[in-house]
């Protein structure tokens, strides 16, 4: 079931942006607005995903060393 929600106190020049926003996709503010908040709450909340990673990390049993990060991160960047 669909529900209505308000938000107060938007300053204008956020509120413009994202009209603007809405406007280059050839959505109502509505329809932009209802997408992008069905994208944030589809993403996990940094706390999900924070133990998430964690868990993984006790469950794999694997350790990279930082050393060897850090190796393979400037590998890239030549």
């Amino acid at each position: 079931m669909a529900v209505q929600i308000t938000i107060r106190g938007v300053p204008e020049e956020i509120r413009d942006e994202l009209a603007a926003r809405a406007a280059l996709r050839d959505q109502s503010m509505q329809e932009f607005l209802r997408g992008e908040l069905e994208r944030i709450a589809s993403r996990p909340s940094p706390d999900a995903l924070r133990t998430r990673i964690c868990y993984r990390k006790r469950t794999s049993g694997t350790r990279v060393p930082l050393s060897t990060i850090l190796q393979a991160r400037n590998a890239d960047r030549r």
